[in-house]
């Protein structure tokens, strides 16, 4: 009992807090002759102090008001940034993440590349350091952690399919030597897909109640954008498969340490995926089947690496040996088997990779001993 009224109490002061907030940024505009009064308002209204998520029509009111000022992004932002950096109130603090998460979501790619740049000229901030000091609190703890997941996020845009995409940085632009897309795809937009898959696996929702309806919400809305993102992952893992035995020894390398990285990544992300299922309540989630990458597939490609690369034995790989010799390598998702008899028969599953290996043209010379 002790602690509903203590609840009921804290949402009447900030009831009494949201009013007098709104009242001062009304009389502060009329005063300085501002034309962004409605913007502040409507930021106010809807990072209140209430539990409930926000409300559709502050969202549609702010995304108006914005159309309708030319030049009142960085405004917008900067009072965004006010919000979340005076609070000291959670709910409050995971509202504001939340507004920012649906303007991402919300507006048209303007408004979007408008708001990223916000961000990177400072006038757009997810700092969270107010709450440090009760970092043990899992609320607080959520909250470190989906700021953290946006300032990935404000890096990707949507595109004109409606996919999200790694925002193309002129650094990028320029420093791209690569024509084909494939080889784009994996060594630049692979890396990028797996820090953002990191991001979302922070925001592990384990100690989400039911009726907590804002962390629902947002974590609703990271796992959509998730379910996104590990389809190209997943494009990306067949083409850099795909692409393997054409790339220099160098490129390689790299290859098999980013496959070793999404093999960790695949098995967290199931049981992400899984704890998320019996968590968030939202039964309109559309799950994918998460392919698990094995380290003896990995292991393979390292030793063809070395095995082609080099001018030593005819003999084929130990490790392909051993993988070619087991009945079935089993996977989750029916990703990748392997039933073969001998090294020539050996072939990926193109459930994971969409590929098999098969002989090819390289233009990799290769020197043998005399």
């Amino acid at each position: 009992m002790g602690v509903d009224i203590q609840g009921k109490l804290r949402i009447a002061l900030g009831a009494v807090k949201d009013h007098a907030s709104i009242g001062k940024a009304m009389i502060y505009s009329h005063h300085e002759g501002r034309d962004f009064s409605g913007i502040e308002v409507a930021v106010l209204r809807a990072t209140g102090h209430d539990s409930g998520p926000i409300d559709d029509k502050h969202m549609h009111e702010i995304l108006f008001l914005v159309s309708d000022s030319p030049g009142s992004v960085h405004f917008l932002a900067e009072r965004i940034s006010r919000r979340l950096g005076k609070t000291r109130d959670n709910l409050v603090a995971l509202k504001t993440l939340s507004l920012i998460h649906r303007l991402l979501r919300g507006g048209n790619r303007c408004f979007e590349q408008q708001l990223r740049n916000a961000h990177v000229s400072g006038h757009l901030q997810m700092s969270t350091r107010c709450f440090l000091r009760n970092i043990s609190d899992p609320s607080v703890s959520f909250i470190h952690k989906y700021a953290g997941y946006l300032e990935e996020r404000i890096g990707w845009v949507i595109n004109q399919a409606g996919k999200l995409e790694p925002a193309m940085s002129q650094g990028d632009l320029e420093s791209r030597c690569y024509d084909e897309k494939s080889i784009d795809m994996v060594f630049r937009k692979f890396p990028k897909c797996q820090v953002f898959i990191d991001r979302v696996l922070d925001c592990s929702p384990s100690n989400i109640s039911p009726s907590d309806n804002l962390v629902q919400a947002a974590m609703s809305n990271t796992l959509k954008e998730s379910f996104q993102v590990y389809k190209t992952y997943c494009e990306s893992v067949a083409a850099l498969v795909n692409m393997f035995f054409d790339l220099t020894r160098a490129a390689r390398g790299l290859a098999c340490q980013i496959l070793k990285r999404a093999s960790q990544q695949s098995q967290d992300l199931q049981n992400f995926f899984e704890n998320c299922k019996r968590i968030i309540e939202n039964k309109n989630l559309d799950y994918p089947v998460v392919q698990i990458i094995t380290t003896d597939h990995i292991m393979a490609l390292e030793q063809f690496s070395t095995y082609f690369g080099s001018s030593h034995s005819s003999s084929a790989p130990p490790i392909l040996d051993r993988i070619t010799n087991s009945t079935k390598l089993q996977t989750t998702m029916a990703g990748i088997e392997g039933d073969e008899k001998d090294a020539g028969n050996f072939s990926w599953s193109p459930t994971l990779f969409s590929c098999s290996l098969e002989t090819k043209i390289s233009k990799v010379w290769v020197v043998f001993e005399d």
